[in-house]
């Protein structure tokens, strides 16, 4: 292209002028990026944090806004932190993991809250009357559940295992990893070398992790068949690493342990109510199994059971929050769309011995309906008081407006992996149904990223119904 033509069209792209500027940032967004406001657009800048006045190039122009990245940081916020992981940076080849390990905590913390509150005012035009303590856990090592991507490339010197590279479907060319557990972080290299000599190193694009008290398992997302030397070599590692090997050759429910009369017990636990619940290691968990415990707790102070009343607990999964509930309540009818994690439940419930107390079924929540709920509440003797909520991040706006339908619970817990369909749900609510939103606050389940898992608390206004 002639060099006219590629000023032309960079020109388009970028605007005239699209050398390196300088920037005032102002907040957050929910991807971690900077938030500044120059010549009439909002810039996002990847790298920079609230307070600070950096020097920024544009990557991309948009009518409404741009897109760019810090190259000098002018004056530093008093919340940036040297990043603790050297993986971590704006660079290409960077690991993209995390995306806030430059700011402080702590801090993370105080922007993940403030991001709530604003977009449960700009989404769903709603206001907590009261701000929750945040939940918090473990900074450091604490992901018990993670996807690594593999990629074999023999012409840059073999296998390579970890997380993607920032805005990247390259995989990172990690050697360690401060949020994975030390025991994971001391094996990315150990299992680099064993994918090398893997007869299917092309064809194995993903290792998950999961790890449990007393056991961790490496699930093998393979596309073609061990050979028996591929397993002698698996079963040398295996022994050697402490770390046990699953097969996956299709969905998550052909995953099975490659040694069955070696495969140990992976639970979550949950002290405070006595129980253990058992999962594989491709059933949907919560990767911070202690920070898990806290919101537990907190989840059943707000929804606040009585033993004479019945609740309801809406993607109850494996029954996280189901179980616990009945241990306090009279009776908990759990509703999830998975059969293997309803199965896992019900098991569960009766080694814990309240299978009396719990009722599961298996439907398909997001097609829920007000004649749904009329029938749920008809099977629950006419009243369930009080409903637990935990969707994927699609939300539920569906069954957000059954409850809220005829003879609605008194009260709502909802917890909430994506703060915009949470303002959605919540918007609906308050302002279409003059519910309360009593209370919200954020979950720091995934620290160092710009992921904000929350709770609030959400009371009918026809409290006599």
């Amino acid at each position: 292209m002639p060099t006219s033509s590629r000023k032309a069209s960079a020109d388009q792209q970028f605007g005239a002028d699209c050398g390196p500027k300088i920037a005032e940032v102002v907040s957050l967004d929910l991807d971690g990026r900077g938030v500044a406001r120059l010549e009439g657009k909002v810039a996002f800048i990847e790298g920079a944090l609230p307070g600070e006045r950096v020097l920024w190039q544009r990557t991309r122009s948009k009518p409404r806004f741009d897109t760019g990245r810090v190259i000098q940081v002018l004056r530093a916020s008093s919340d940036r932190v040297t990043p603790r992981c050297p993986h971590f940076g704006l660079d290409r080849g960077c690991c993209g993991g995390c995306t806030m390990q430059h700011l402080d905590a702590r801090a993370q913390v105080a922007i993940k809250q403030r991001m709530l509150e604003e977009t449960l005012w700009h989404i769903g035009r709603v206001r907590p009357e009261l701000i929750l303590r945040p939940i918090c856990g473990p900074t450091w090592h604490y992901r018990q559940r993670a996807r690594l991507a593999v990629r074999y490339v023999a012409r840059k010197g073999g296998a390579l295992v970890g997380f993607h590279e920032r805005a990247s479907s390259y995989v990172a060319d990690m050697r360690q990893c401060e949020v994975l557990p030390e025991s994971v972080s001391r094996l990315l290299m150990p299992l680099r070398a064993l994918v090398e000599r893997l007869s299917i190193r092309d064809r194995l694009p993903q290792i998950e992790v999961a790890v449990g008290q007393h056991a961790t398992v490496l699930v093998l997302r393979i596309l073609a068949a061990l050979t028996e030397a591929d397993r002698q070599l698996l079963t040398e590692f295996s022994n050697e690493h402490e770390v046990e090997f699953w097969t996956q050759a299709e969905g998550p429910d052909s995953a099975a342990p490659l040694d069955p009369q070696q495969a140990g017990a992976l639970e979550v636990t949950l002290p405070e109510f006595g129980l253990k619940l058992p999962f594989r290691p491709t059933d949907f968990t919560q990767v911070n199994h202690r920070t898990n415990a806290v919101l537990v707790r907190r989840a059943l102070a707000l929804l606040a059971p009585q033993n004479d009343q019945v609740v309801a607990d809406f993607f109850c999964g494996m029954g996280n929050f189901t179980l616990p509930i009945a241990t306090r309540a009279f009776k908990v009818l759990g509703l999830e769309g998975n059969a293997s994690l309803l199965q896992r439940a019900r098991t569960t419930a009766t080694s814990a011995g309240l299978a009396q107390r719990v009722s599961f079924s298996q439907c398909d929540l997001f097609k829920w309906t007000a004649d749904d709920w009329a029938s749920l509440r008809r099977a629950a003797g006419g009243r369930i008081a009080g409903v637990l909520l935990d969707p994927p991040r699609d939300g539920a706006i569906a069954l957000v407006q059954s409850l809220a339908s005829q003879t609605p619970p008194s009260r709502l817990v909802y917890v909430s992996c994506n703060p915009a369909t949470l303002a959605r749900d919540c918007g609906y609510l308050v302002q279409q149904k003059a519910w309360r939103l009593r209370a919200a606050g954020v979950i720091n389940m995934f620290p160092h990223t710009s992921h904000v898992e929350s709770i609030a608390v959400l009371e009918s206004s026809d409290l006599t119904s």
